[in-house]
């Protein structure tokens, strides 16, 4: 995906007018696996616990013993970002928050303190969504630390977790996320939201996706997506599936820093 541009309206449609391999290289790598690619699944982590469960802001869950899913959010803040948030308040449901740099976190600096405040995970999709492995190593670590003081500065707590844009990673990405305390996270549920602005055809393509210790994968950057929320919470509340952070997913686990999680 490209540099995003400044207005957000532009942002939507820079991403949904993505050359057809940039769009098809974040999607297959989550869903056909990536050569070489190490991943560690969230039941994995839980097996090799301890036995003590992080208390949820938003209630307990032992996703040992109940059918847990996290809902994610790349690319923000938006201007929709607010009425997502409403929503999560109002379902009682936390999320894991992806969050990037230049003219998201600069521009919405509020909304990323109440993401925290209300009890979300907020995370690092990189300053500017470049592509970390086309870049030298200096200039990875400039993409992780520049999100990384800006949320520590806006919120108290520098992130522990980090989504790489479109999902490319490599062993020097690996190294440094290591150097700088972060675990990569990726997905294993993708709605394509940057495709389509119909939230029912996006509430679709989440639920026959869906599956226990499922990571969602949307954007609250376009118009679609946020409309789509209530609808993906309710149906998958019918299922049976309890909302968690990505940190809750893996509880009593920890995700390790230099690691990727799916």
């Amino acid at each position: 995906m490209p540099s995003l541009t400044k207005k957000m309206k532009k942002t939507g449609t820079a991403f949904r007018t993505l050359g057809t391999l940039a769009a098809t290289a974040a999607l297959t790598l989550p869903l056909s696996g990536c050569s070489g690619l190490d991943t560690t699944a969230p039941s994995a982590v839980r097996a090799q616990a301890a036995t003590d469960v992080r208390a949820a802001r938003f209630g307990t869950a032992d996703c040992r013993e109940v059918k847990c899913i996290a809902l994610t959010f790349d690319a923000g803040p938006s201007e929709h970002s607010a009425r997502l948030l409403d929503i999560l308040k109002e379902k009682r449901v936390p999320a894991t928050f992806f969050l990037l740099g230049k003219r998201h976190i600069e521009r919405y600096p509020e909304l990323v303190r109440r993401m925290a405040d209300e009890g979300h995970e907020v995370a690092s999709h990189t300053w500017d969504h470049k592509i970390l492995t086309r870049l030298r190593p200096e200039e990875i670590r400039e993409e992780l630390e520049r999100p990384n003081q800006e949320i520590a500065r806006l919120t108290g707590q520098s992130p522990t977790l980090m989504r790489p844009p479109q999902g490319r990673t490599d062993d020097t990405v690996h190294e440094i996320c290591r150097e700088l305390g972060l675990a990569e996270v990726l997905w294993s549920v993708t709605a394509k939201d940057y495709t389509t602005t119909d939230p029912d055809l996006i509430t679709r393509r989440v639920l026959a996706q869906a599956s226990r210790d499922g990571i969602i994968l949307l954007h609250d950057i376009y118009d679609g997506t946020v409309p789509a929320v209530p609808g993906i919470i309710d149906a998958l509340k019918e299922r049976g599936y309890v909302f968690v952070t990505v940190p809750q997913l893996l509880a009593p686990g920890k995700a390790e820093p230099g690691k990727v999680y799916r």
